[in-house]
C-alpha cells in the first residue's frame, strides 16, 4: 500500500493572555479580523505601555496560568509554590492586577482586545501554523529538549499532522504573493515564515537559557531546509511556523481538529 500525506489538524492553542500559558482546544472560531477568537485575548500592561512578556521580564516564565473559557476566569500559581489565586478576567481585573504588581514589583494594568487580541504581526494577525514533525524534528537538536518543550517555546495555534517535517515551509511563497490554503472550510493566506525572538531560546517555565540554542537553531535549519521552501524568504534563519492571513468574510467559521489542510496556488 501507497503511504498517502494527509494534512490535518492535530492540535489547536490559544493564548488567552499573551505570554501566558496555553489552553489546548478541539475547536476555534475566527474572528473577523483573521484571529482566532480567545487568543491573546487579554495582555498585562506596564506603565510605559509595553507588554510583560519574557523579552522584557524574566519573572513571567515561572508563572503557571489555567483558565476557564466559559467562565473567564484564570487560576495562578507562581512555579514551585502551592498556593493558587483565582480571579475573574471580567469582574475583578483590578483583584488580578494587584497581584500582578505584588509579583512582579511594579504597577500594571489588564488590557483586553476582543476584535484581534495582541498578535506580534498586527499586519497578519491569523494564527500561526507550524507541523508536529517539524517540533520533534527540532527537538533532535538539542538532547536535552523533548518536542513538548520544543511546543511551548514556539507557541504555534495550529499544528498540522500527517506530514514530514518542515512541510508547512509550503504555505508560503515569494514577498509578492501569498498562498491560498484552506484548514476544513476557513481560507487562509499564507504570508511568511515566522521570525523568531530571544524568548524562545529560554525554558518557558523557568527563563532558564538554553547553551547556544540560536546558533544551533539557526545553523540547522539553513543545513535542513527542503527543497520546497523559498529560499529567498531567509534573510535569516531564525524563523519557524507560518504566519497568516484571513478575509473578513471567513468570520464565524470555525476550526476543529482532524480538519484537512488544502494547498491552492500562490495569489
Amino acid at each position: 500500500m501507497i503511504n498517502r500525506i494527509v494534512p490535518h489538524v492535530g492540535q489547536l492553542f490559544i493564548y488567552p493572555i499573551k505570554s501566558l500559558d496555553p489552553v489546548c482546544c478541539d475547536r476555534v472560531t475566527m474572528l473577523e479580523s483573521g484571529a482566532i477568537s480567545g487568543d491573546r485575548t487579554w495582555a498585562i500592561i506596564d506603565r510605559d505601555g509595553n507588554f510583560v512578556n519574557g523579552k522584557r521580564h524574566q519573572k513571567i516564565h515561572a508563572l503557571r496560568a489555567k483558565f476557564d473559557l466559559k467562565a473567564q476566569t484564570l487560576s495562578l500559581q507562581v512555579q514551585g509554590t502551592n498556593q493558587v489565586a483565582r480571579f475573574d478576567l471580567v469582574k475583578s481585573p483590578a483583584a488580578l492586577c494587584a497581584w500582578l504588581e505584588e509579583y512582579f514589583g511594579f504597577p500594571v494594568e489588564i488590557k483586553q482586545n476582543l476584535k484581534i487580541g495582541f498578535p506580534d504581526d498586527t499586519v497578519s494577525p491569523g494564527p500561526t501554523i507550524v507541523s508536529t514533525a517539524t517540533l520533534s524534528a527540532i527537538a533532535d537538536w538539542y538532547p536535552e529538549l523533548t518536542t513538548a518543550d520544543i511546543r511551548w517555546r514556539f507557541r504555534a495555534n495550529i499544528e498540522i499532522a500527517g506530514v514530514p517535517a518542515f512541510w508547512e515551509d509550503r504555505l508560503f511563497t515569494t514577498s509578492a504573493q501569498t498562498v491560498k490554503f484552506k484548514v476544513g472550510d476557513v481560507e487562509f493566506r499564507g504570508v511568511n515564515p515566522c521570525q523568531r525572538c530571544i524568548v524562545v531560546t529560554r525554558d518557558p517555565q523557568t527563563g532558564k537559557a538554553y547553551p547556544k540554542f540560536q546558533k544551533t537553531f539557526i545553523e540547522q535549519r539553513k543545513n535542513t531546509l527542503p527543497e520546497w521552501t523559498e529560499r529567498s524568504r531567509f534573510n535569516h534563519f531564525f524563523r519557524l511556523a507560518v504566519n497568516t492571513r484571513l478575509s473578513p468574510t471567513e468570520a464565524g467559521k470555525v476550526i476543529e481538529v482532524g480538519d484537512k489542510i488544502i494547498i491552492d496556488l500562490p495569489t
